[in-house]
């Protein structure tokens, strides 16, 4: 699990009480009141709704029972230098040691894994839902029960992308749990979650839930909930609970700068989960849409210097060749607004629907190129990769020229970088301060593609605030924003 949570303050409660006045001050106030009801009332604000804190015993108590412990065993192959053995070998001291035993001591060796986990089952007669980095390289997973039953499991199959993982126990009548509509969880919920943190089975925590659909690094695809439910290693693979007491998360991961819970976890949507035990149990494996582009986020100097009404969107930093978008007519500096008619704000987004669409899906893309509005319709190909996100290089807002030595690409150098463009030979001003190297190739200005340093200063002459400069850096395209002064 990975551990990478800021604690709620207590309200603050201010009690003003109320004293007499005299003199003058009295009569002011007086004629204050005379003339407050004489002037007309305002407008009546609908007060927010009262609302309790569910029965979390009732929720422990009926679905408790469904969520089960899960511990794996097996084994790995390690080197004699690796920071993880258990046995401490990336001490220097233990390294020296090993080599004054002789050459046998640094041969590869086969490190036992142990881990902890939780779980929930979702069917009477024993399908099991839990994360996939529970039961990674588990050579046996053993599933506990509330009543201390213990069953050997069988990884029906599990999806490294959504990390879920569905087991198999032999049994029949199990307690089940309810699951829930993800579409229907708001911002601010009382949620819980019932999971082992630490091995300390079925311990039960709750909060709110704090946010919804967010995309985390190197997770495209899962549009995350946020809570600050206190989630610890232990708890990875258990579920989340909304106030009906359904199933609306798997309890997933973690934000920490300490190693522990500081208030922020993740779960799973379940309809997620949902989507993965479906193929897993019909076909034994999970297949992704693929619509074959890299992105990146939408700043708002990215958005000054493609001209958007708005910082909203995926901006296409690459297309592969072939893919669904490269047929489809996408192209790098094309700004995705939206998928089968649900707007994408975030570049995290992108990801996120297509994954829930299936391979061979058409979808209808609404995409801003160079401030004008196109549609194109994409058929989805099938892909166990992750849409590539790529970082956002965009430095802070700073002013100067563009502050670029640039010169055209040879014959060679062209075939090398598979395109025409302009080397930059060295950077300063806006651009060093926006992160471009010398070494980066620049391929397009705001869209445009780069042919001689002549169109590219016209460009920067007829630019307001900032331009978008398409680098490709060794194998990677990515748009950096370059704010002007």
């Amino acid at each position: 699990m990975s551990t990478n949570f800021p604690s709620k303050a207590a309200p603050l409660v201010l009690a003003i009480a109320a004293a007499g006045f005299g003199g003058a001050v009295g009569n002011e106030l007086l004629q204050h009141r005379a003339h407050a009801q004489n002037a007309p009332a305002p407008a009546a604000v609908a007060p927010v709704a009262a609302s309790t804190v569910p029965d979390f015993a009732r929720i422990t108590e009926r679905y408790g029972p469904a969520v089960v412990n899960i511990s794996v065993n097996g084994v790995r192959k390690t080197s004699a230098v690796d920071d993880d053995d258990d046995e401490g070998i990336g001490d220097p001291l233990e390294l020296f040691r090993r080599f004054q035993q002789g050459p046998g001591a640094m041969r590869p060796r086969e490190v036992p894994i142990r881990g902890l986990g939780s779980g929930f089952i979702v069917s009477p007669d024993g399908v099991i839902l839990t994360n996939a980095h529970v039961v990674k390289g588990a050579s046996e997973v053993t599933v506990k029960l509330t009543d201390r039953r213990e069953y050997r499991a069988k990884v029906l199959g599990s999806d490294a992308q959504t990390d879920v993982a569905v087991l198999k126990i032999e049994a029949k009548n199990l307690p089940v749990v309810q699951l829930g509509d993800v579409k229907a969880l708001r911002a601010g919920e009382w949620v819980a979650a019932i999971g082992s943190p630490f091995g300390f089975e079925n311990t039960v925590t709750a909060g709110v839930v704090s946010a919804k659909g967010r995309s985390l690094p190197q997770e495209g695809g899962v549009p995350f909930i946020q809570t600050d439910v206190a989630v610890n290693p232990g708890n990875s693979g258990g579920p989340l609970f909304n106030a009906r007491g359904e199933v609306i998360g798997i309890n997933s991961q973690i934000y920490s700068q300490s190693g522990g819970y500081q208030g922020v976890s993740f779960a799973i949507p379940i309809d997620v989960a949902q989507r993965v035990q479906q193929q897993i149990v019909a076909t034994g494996k999970v297949q992704h849409a693929r619509l074959g582009v890299s992105v990146q986020e939408v700043n708002q100097a990215m958005a000054d210097a493609f001209h958007l009404d708005k910082p909203e969107g995926a901006l296409v930093a690459n297309v592969q060749k072939g893919s669904p978008a490269d047929k489809a007519g996408l192209k790098s500096g094309d700004v995705i607004r939206a998928v089968n008619g649900q707007p994408v704000v975030a570049s995290g987004d992108l990801p996120a629907l297509i994954g829930a669409a299936k391979p061979g899906d058409k979808v209808d893309l609404k995409v801003v190129r160079q401030g004008k509005a196109v549609d194109l319709a994409a058929t989805l190909a099938t892909s166990n990769e992750k849409v590539a996100k790529a970082d956002d290089s965009g430095g802070a807002a700073s002013q100067g020229r563009l502050g670029l030595a640039l010169r055209p690409l040879d014959r060679d150098e062209q075939q090398q970088v598979g395109a025409a463009g302009l080397l930059v030979e060295d950077v300063t001003g806006a651009a060093a301060r926006a992160g471009v190297q010398p070494g980066d190739v620049v391929l397009a200005v705001n869209g445009t593609p780069a042919k001689s340093i002549e169109q590219v200063r016209g460009v920067v002459a007829k630019s307001d605030k900032s331009v978008a400069l398409l680098i490709q850096r060794g194998e990677d395209k990515i748009f950096v924003p370059v704010r002007l002064g």
